[in-house]
């Protein structure tokens, strides 16, 4: 009999219980002895092959043989990708043993944060995306310097201070960001197009905002194209970076204040988008789970939409503005974990399977980034290791373009692709002509001859 689809319980951080050593150390044993016999999630990430060579290893060859100290190395390789949880545990809830392993490590992350440890060594600055967004105003030209991977001395000096990999791709900074580029060069809204009436609070999220403005400017204009009245808006960055580093109570804070901010949007008749998959994730599924009483929240998660979510539902319910051309050379588009995690199906291949002709070759496996883990220097490499077989498919597929809707993995996985045909002629042929990673939102706008 289906036990049903996997539910998630509420995170109850508040629960003083919740950072009581003791009941921790009881629960980590209860579920790791279950992933220890069971190990189907063991090529998911580097969490699960630490671990179960913890226990093999171990003078018992089971868990009781593992001491507590060493559940540290096994939660710090989480990325809260969630695939675990989605795609592999035939234990989670309703199932009686109720494992939710993500969540778990969370726990140990916040109880971590609590006694002022990080899981990396990396600066705690890396996480602070707003801050660093709002100094690139003002030194963008000097970040983005030091941060090139030509600059050796820079990029030394960021590992060794910083705790950031010297040979990680890191994003540029530019300035300037894209809320205020959209308030400068807002553009018009085609009365004629059948989704005519729809209105869209556009969150900029912090990467596009600060690092990548072409995915909104891409976005602002097929909704516009499309109809759509838009309001680019941001409040602040969703938390992604702070929950990774077990910060909950910042987390619910910040949430509170901008439910309540998005959500006057939403009592004018506007649906709120996200443009990156992890804070469509952190509105829709993440913040109600920390905060199931606060009803903000929970009106806001039921607005919320990820941004190919979104066109898709047009092109199904009002149907697409004319203009659609074809894309050349196929596209190879890696789903981002934090998209597959909000249970939604594959909307950016459906979105562009709406290009004519379209040839887009779908790989579903990590990308081996994991969030800002994948730029520290204790986790650099294993995240190339991870993401090997993704960018090997990328290569093997040929297509013109790589995408996805998680910027950095996509990234990533063009630095996978450059380091493997840099290995072999072989490879090298798959890789594309001056390659650069895409979001889907951008190539959609490239498909409508709206991309600048």
């Amino acid at each position: 009999m289906d036990p049903g689809a996997p539910t998630r319980h509420p995170v109850a951080w508040r629960d003083p219980e919740f950072f009581d050593a003791q009941s921790l150390d009881a629960e980590m044993r209860r579920v790791f002895d279950i992933c220890h016999g069971c190990r189907r999630c063991f090529s998911l990430c580097d969490s699960f092959p630490r671990l179960f060579d913890l226990v093999d290893e171990s003078t018992t060859g089971e868990v009781d043989g593992v001491a507590s100290a060493d559940f540290e190395s096994v939660v710090n390789a989480c990325t809260l990708c969630d695939m675990c949880f989605m795609t592999k545990c035939p234990y989670t809830p309703p199932h009686e043993w109720n494992i939710d392993f993500p969540h778990l490590m969370l726990r140990y992350r916040a109880n971590q944060h609590r006694a002022g440890r990080a899981p990396t060594s990396a600066s705690p600055r890396l996480a602070e995306t707003d801050k660093n967004g709002r100094a690139a105003r003002f030194i963008a030209p000097f970040m983005n310097w030091g941060a090139k991977n030509e600059n050796r001395l820079g990029r030394f000096l960021m590992e060794k201070f910083a705790g950031v990999h010297r040979a990680a791709r890191l994003p540029q900074y530019r300035n300037p960001a894209f809320l205020k580029r959209a308030r400068k060069a807002a553009p018009a809204v085609n009365q004629a197009a059948p989704a005519k009436g729809r209105k869209v609070a556009l969150y900029a999220t912090c990467f596009a905002n600060y690092n990548s403005p072409e995915i909104g400017e891409a976005a602002l204009a097929i909704l516009a194209h499309n109809g759509v009245d838009c309001e680019v808006v941001y409040p602040r960055c969703c938390g992604m970076p702070q929950l990774e580093q077990g910060d909950i109570a910042r987390v619910a804070e910040n949430a509170k204040k901008t439910a309540v901010e998005l959500g006057s949007w939403i009592d004018k008749g506007y649906d709120v988008v996200a443009l990156v998959p992890s804070c469509a994730l952190m509105l829709k599924l993440e913040w109600p789970l920390l905060l199931p009483d606060e009803t903000a929240v929970a009106r806001l998660a039921a607005h919320s939409f990820d941004i190919s979510e979104y066109i898709v539902a047009i092109a199904r319910d009002e149907g697409l503005a004319d203009g659609i051309g074809p894309l050349d050379g196929g596209v190879t588009l890696h789903m981002a974990c934090h998209a597959r995690a909000q249970n939604i199906g594959n909307k950016a291949a459906d979105m562009l399977k709406l290009v004519p002709g379209a040839e887009v070759e779908v790989i579903e496996r990590c990308s081996g980034h994991g969030g800002s883990i994948g730029v520290t220097r204790d986790f650099h490499e294993i995240a190339m290791k991870v993401g090997k077989p993704t960018a090997r498919r990328a290569l093997e597929t040929g297509s013109r373009f790589v995408a996805s809707e998680c910027p950095l993995a996509a990234s990533h996985i063009v630095a996978g692709m450059e380091r493997l045909a840099s290995e072999s002629e072989d490879a090298a042929k798959g890789l594309p002509e001056a390659p650069r990673a895409y979001h889907p939102i951008e190539l959609f706008a490239k498909a409508y001859g709206l991309d600048k």
